[in-house]
């Protein structure tokens, strides 16, 4: 274990080493609409794959923009290169690089490394969770009226979309709502006590993959939307800091369905 979260942090800090490199001269283009990829995207997942692959040859990598790559099967890393597109390519400073190692579906290790706060948040399965080397835990807030929450929100939002429908319900009961655009970073600091809640809808495997770890590792909550267990592949979820508030999130999702 020592061993794959020492290399997992090493590619992500290399990863977003490359990031402030490319951040000089952005060179971006459209997946979708309202869905960019840029240059640094595949330079810093390619600096991920590298350095994973190297390290274990009988590894694959799952990347957001490459897709599957080696032959290994018991064990899968996980990348987001880039979680936060959108704000690197407009030079807002909210951004990361996103590592997990699973290991026939259980997640072992996971990094999420912002490069320009020079913060990196890491959980190992069982050993908790930690940024830059310190433990972490979820703020103990059990009340929405003094929760911090933030939201995520799929690149092309629709009026039906539950991630909005569950905002506009929640927006008269926390304290404030964020939306930052990055799932990684929400949900570190959701782990960190910085956020009391955090949902999404429409979110990848390589978006929380990591930080999925790192929240149940500091001590914080997830299920799937409906309350039931969170499912990975899925990538759906509510999470809360602790059970008490989670149990209110889950009810005012109930109330949308």
């Amino acid at each position: 274990m020592e061993i794959y979260q020492r290399v997992c942090e090493q590619a992500v800090r290399e990863a977003g080493r490359v990031l402030l490199e490319e951040s000089v001269c952005v060179k971006l283009r459209k997946k979708g609409p309202a869905d960019l990829v840029t240059q640094a995207d595949l330079a810093a997942e390619a600096a991920v794959r590298n350095i994973v692959l190297s390290a274990f040859s009988d590894h694959c990598l799952l990347g957001e923009e490459n897709g599957q790559v080696g032959e290994g099967k018991d064990y899968r890393w996980i990348v987001d290169p880039l979680d936060g597109t959108t704000n690197y390519a407009h030079g807002v400073p909210h951004y990361c690089v996103s590592l997990a190692l699973e290991r026939r579906g259980e997640l072992l290790v996971g990094a999420v490394f912002d490069p320009l706060l020079n913060e990196c948040f890491t959980a190992a399965l069982g050993q908790g969770a930690r940024l830059n080397g310190r433990p972490i835990r979820p703020s103990s807030i059990t009340e929405l009226s003094e929760a911090l929450a933030a939201v995520g929100f799929p690149p092309n939002v629709q009026p039906e979309s539950p991630d909005l429908r569950l905002f506009l319900a929640m927006l008269p009961c926390c304290q404030a709502i964020r939306r930052t655009g990055s799932s990684a970073l929400n949900m570190c600091y959701l782990a960190a006590g910085r956020f009391d809640l955090y949902w999404s809808y429409s979110t990848h495997i390589w978006d929380i993959a990591a930080a999925a770890l790192i929240l149940r590792e500091s001590g914080g909550c997830i299920t799937a939307p409906d309350g039931g267990p969170f499912r990975l592949e899925q990538a759906h979820f509510l999470a809360a800091a602790n059970p008490l508030l989670h149990a209110q999130l889950v009810a005012k999702a109930k109330e949308i369905e």
